[in-house]
């Protein structure tokens, strides 16, 4: 696959370590904000030296493994820090559909990091002072909402008939998705629902590249070194309204056989694309219960380590995408939701996280998203739907999943 590269014939590339820069995103100087935040740690990036827009494809991952690797070895590179995301990096989202055109990955001339009490930044050609913000960030006003490709009854109807599928034995389960617009009376700057994400959901992985904006739960894999690490989340209720209410529903969520069942098809088939690639794999034989500000997930976190030498990226490819987000078996989910929902997903749902040089990343799932253009926000909001589910309780659950936008929008 040839690709469009924008870049120079070699990178330039300087990390120093610094000082504590506090809260890193204040320090965007404008919105078009990279960024990759979980308790305050993580990179943010500005500036671009390099854009690689990705075709879609079967191969597309390992294409853009490849690239990435051909762009990096010709780089000259100096870091004394040596830690993952020191170095050139390419923050990256890609498309959640094969064919989808959307995915890209791009190399920012600054990148500012923290991590483990370690700080640094990362330079890509001069030396350049980064400019101070041009303004401060103005959260967005006069907002209106609409409804997306589907309206609520109309998505009830894809439910049932998804439901109908799965009952006559087509398919195991599938994820289906809404989306709703909002709009504003100025552009929306991306560095207000950062700020607003991280704030509210410290330990949701916060993200900004290329206009997608969120703040996912679901690490879809962490490469660190030999390591790697993913978090499957499927199986969801909502936040009760006290410690009461709370800890009956977790308690349902614990012991319902529908969501346990949607648990474990992503759960297995994890452990299944994981297993060929690993020396050693553990994977939990029971979930336990992710609890956030507006829901609580059935949760099991993998850990393994890997045979051979893999980028992040390599193992991205052999995961993407879970029954979390698409269902079982994929082929006929994947059908399902192309002919139920109604619209294209985009970057919904799809891979978004970082990459360096070492092959060291994280990566999630873009969910509790929206993608950002102009004065507008395209929001997004999936159930998994098995042969147990009610139209009218998963219309509920995705209501849940929009608040998290919702409030980054509205604050």
């Amino acid at each position: 696959m040839k690709l469009a590269v924008s870049a120079p014939e070699r990178l330039v590339v300087r990390t120093v370590p610094i000082a504590d820069p506090g809260d890193l995103i204040p320090r965007l100087p404008d919105p078009a904000a990279l960024a990759w935040i979980r308790h305050g740690e993580g990179i943010v990036g500005w500036g671009q030296a390099a854009r690689l827009p990705l075709p879609g494809g079967p191969d597309r991952f390992t294409d853009a493994a490849r690239h990435l690797r051909e762009l990096f070895a010709a780089a000259h590179i100096d870091d004394p820090v040596g830690l993952p995301g020191t170095g050139p990096v390419a923050f990256g989202t890609f498309g959640f559909d094969p064919a989808s055109p959307d995915s890209v990955l791009i190399v920012p001339r600054h990148v500012l990091g923290r991590r483990d009490g370690r700080a640094w930044l990362t330079t890509i050609g001069d030396d350049t002072p980064t400019p101070a913000p041009t303004r401060q960030p103005a959260p967005p006003t006069r907002l209106s909402w609409s409804d997306g490709a589907l309206t609520a009854p109309a998505w009830e109807r894809a439910v049932a008939a998804a439901v109908e599928r799965i009952r006559a034995g087509h398919l195991g389960k599938a994820v289906l998705a809404r989306d709703l617009y909002a709009h504003a009376a100025e552009p929306i700057d991306p560095r207000v629902l950062l700020r607003r994400l991280a704030g509210r959901f410290p330990a949701c992985y916060t993200f900004s590249v290329a206009g997608l904006v969120g703040a996912t739960p679901e690490l879809l894999i962490r490469r660190t070194g030999g390591r790697v690490d993913s978090l499957v989340l499927a199986g969801t209720t909502a936040r009760g309204t006290g410690t009461t209410d709370d800890a009956a529903r977790a308690a349902r969520l614990l012991a319902s056989a529908k969501d346990r069942q949607e648990h474990a098809y992503a759960a297995e088939m994890v452990r299944d694309a994981l297993a060929p690639l690993c020396a050693e794999l553990h994977v939990p034989a029971e979930p336990e219960l992710l609890t956030l500000p507006n829901v609580m997930h059935l949760a099991s976190a993998v850990h393994g380590r890997l045979a051979g030498e893999r980028s992040v990226l390599d193992v991205v490819a052999a995961l993407h995408p879970t029954p979390a987000v698409g269902g079982t078996p994929t082929g006929r989910a994947l059908d399902l939701i192309r002919e139920l929902e109604g619209m294209d997903r985009g970057r919904y749902a799809g891979p978004v996280g970082w990459v360096d040089a070492r092959g060291d990343g994280e990566w999630g799932i873009a969910l509790r998203c929206a993608e950002i253009q102009g004065d507008r926000a395209r929001l997004f909001a999936g159930c998994g739907i098995v042969a147990d589910s009610d139209p009218a309780a998963e219309l509920a659950e995705a209501q849940n999943k929009f608040r998290a936008m919702q409030y980054a929008l509205e604050g």
